[in-house]
């Protein structure tokens, strides 16, 4: 029988949340897929690579709106470490408002696009808007879609590759879940090509289906918990993630649950004021072991505040963690970068996010019926720069 997140098929068709729980549950074989599609394309990968990262002076700009944007966000760190290039993350919808600024340096520039659709009026603005500005300026395209106008408008472009995920990450429900993590896949990938990671995506990909399985019934309970704030918090790139899993619940909720993020030395100045009765805050645990210091730091200080309702830490050490936290082990990657953890680490956001849309009876794949909210936004005028 056909069944996700701990329902059947027909349950989560009669509360309209079929699509949420199967592209969050299909990940770990999107990730798969989409590792075996990069080695396929590996020979154009190498062409178009190699002639970009000729400059030595290359600037690498991440982009993407609202979830896509926090796929450049989380790996843009980790990206530049592993790289040792230039590796920014700027959302589409400000190189769309202020490309004059976004683009102030007139140096060679590879634009990486995230798009689930390619359909998002910014998507091929933030395209034509770099081309403007810029000299020298090459496009990686991530997309889940073929039709999309992303895709269509970069496919024959000699300064572009465009990369298609595969076909089931074109998320049929509202949030994006598979899409956001397969282009995060395919961005590491091409970006670190020469590299093979096969084994680690394995790895990666084997300890998320356990989890999935395993977490499922804790998180709902947790779900059914009646918290009216949520703050996720992580350093570096899960800061990144943090942002991404704060939007999640706002998404699925429809905002019935206040979610904010933030990193752990930034939350003491200022933010950590929402902080009350009804919250629960999420602590995702970095590997590096300087980074990891100031995490438990910080977990340590909110449990002996001891003012929220529920604290989790989220880790991949096997080491004693402030006992008055939920502590969630990810099992057999106490060796893994922090890009690596990003991939189990989301999964307890995403599964938390829809089983507490659930929870306050909110439709998962469609949370915004009154049309506030689309899936593709809607409503954005572009504008003409030289006018």
């Amino acid at each position: 029988m056909e069944q996700y997140l701990g329902y059947s098929a027909a349950e989560l068709q009669r509360f309209s949340g079929y699509w949420t729980a199967k592209e969050i549950n299909q990940q770990p074989d999107c990730w798969a897929q989409t590792a075996a599609i990069t080695r396929e394309c590996e020979a154009q990968i190498k062409c178009f690579m190699d002639k970009v990262y000729g400059y030595s002076n290359l600037r690498i700009v991440l982009t993407g709106a609202g979830t896509s944007a926090f796929a450049g966000r989380s790996l843009a760190l980790g990206l530049s470490q592993r790289l040792q290039r230039r590796v920014e993350a700027i959302s589409t919808t400000d190189i769309v408002s202020n490309p004059s600024q976004c683009f102030a340096e007139n140096i060679p520039t590879l634009l990486v696009s995230f798009a689930r659709s390619g359909n998002s009026p910014e998507s091929v603005a933030a395209v034509e808007l770099a081309n403007q500005t810029l000299t020298e300026c090459f496009h990686l395209v991530l997309t889940c879609n073929a039709d999309g106008k992303l895709y269509k408008c970069c496919e024959n472009d000699k300064q572009s590759f465009a990369l298609l995920m595969p076909a089931e990450t074109n998320d049929q429900s509202f949030a994006m879940t598979s899409s956001f993590s397969s282009m995060m896949v395919a961005a590491f990938s091409v970006l670190m090509y020469g590299n093979d990671y096969t084994k680690d995506i394995e790895s990666i990909c084997k300890c998320s289906v356990g989890l999935i399985k395993d977490l499922n019934t804790k998180i709902k309970d947790t779900a059914n918990q009646e918290l009216e704030r949520v703050i996720y918090l992580g350093s570096g790139g899960l800061q990144g993630l943090a942002q991404e899993s704060a939007l999640k619940l706002l998404e699925l909720t429809s905002g019935k649950v206040v979610a904010t993020y933030d990193s752990p030395l930034g939350f003491r100045h200022g933010p950590k004021s929402i902080v009350n009765q009804n919250t629960m805050i999420v602590v995702f645990i970095s590997n590096d072991p300087y980074t990891r210091k100031y995490d438990l730091d910080l977990l340590a200080e909110i449990c002996r505040d001891n003012i929220a309702a529920r604290v989790v830490a989220i880790t991949a050490q096997a080491d004693e963690i402030e006992t008055h936290a939920d502590v969630i082990r990810v099992p057999s990657m106490k060796t893994a970068t922090d890009v690596e953890l990003l991939f189990p680490y989301m999964l307890y956001a995403q599964m938390y996010s829809f089983h507490r849309a659930l929870a306050l009876g909110n439709t998962p794949d469609n949370p915004c019926p009154t049309g506030e909210v689309n899936r593709v936004v809607q409503g954005v005028t572009i504008y003409d720069l030289s006018n």
